[in-house]
């Protein structure tokens, strides 16, 4: 019975963890923050202006996009303000097109890359006169360091209704008498009656000359 208990404790005795070196754990720690600190403070690559013009389209008018990605409106109208489309050698179908061939089954955006593929592709109609190559250049030239062209600003409203409202030659009562014969509004003058203290009765065509007659007669 004496040597199953000490056999039995034997089994259950586990050895002892070695103690790890502390400059060793030190140095791993150490090298694992540099690498850290390193990768935090790598500075970008410089994007090319062929991408900083896809990443400004890419962005338009969704504030949630992240540049990396265009879906085909922002596409359509990148090929648009950068005159990509001519109407003779490329087309809005033409585009439309080349985006579907170029962008996965069940994607709705192209990559950075992907975009550079479809250039290529509209790159051969575009300018077919030139080579490749030449051709690829010509198209990256009309994109690099473009913004889109923000438009729908509101425009005034010309109708015989608007004009005649705003017509200040029509107007009758207290608003006649806020404008001068040119239009041009009166300020405090033509809201509140300003009392004429200069002694002639109003509308009297030589005030004023009184002062000048006496000064003349002296």
């Amino acid at each position: 019975m004496a040597d199953k208990a000490k056999s039995g404790k034997a089994a259950n005795k586990t050895p002892p963890k070695s103690p790890g070196d502390p400059a060793k754990e030190k140095s791993a720690k150490r090298l694992s923050l540099e690498s850290e600190g390193t990768n935090e403070g790598a500075t970008a690559p410089e994007l090319s202006a062929l991408e900083e013009a896809f990443r400004k389209f890419a962005i338009h008018g969704d504030t949630r996009a992240t540049g990396k990605e265009m879906h085909g409106k922002n596409w359509s109208k990148l090929c648009k303000d950068c005159q990509v489309i001519d109407g003779k050698n490329v087309t809005i179908t033409d585009v439309d097109i080349v985006f579907s061939k170029i962008k996965g089954k069940s994607c709705r955006t192209i990559t950075f890359e992907q975009f550079k593929e479809a250039l290529e592709e509209l790159s051969k109609k575009r300018f077919k006169d030139k080579s490749n190559e030449e051709a690829i250049q010509e198209i990256h030239k009309l994109i690099e360091g473009k913004a889109p062209i923000i438009s729908g600003v509101t425009k005034a409203i010309s109708s015989p209704t608007v004009s005649r409202l705003t017509d200040t030659s029509k107007f009758t009562g207290s608003h006649k008498e806020r404008f001068d014969p040119s239009g041009k509004g009166k300020g405090k003058a033509g809201r509140v009656d300003l009392v004429d203290e200069s002694g002639y009765v109003p509308g009297y065509k030589h005030a004023g000359t009184y002062d000048h007659k006496v000064q003349g007669g002296k």
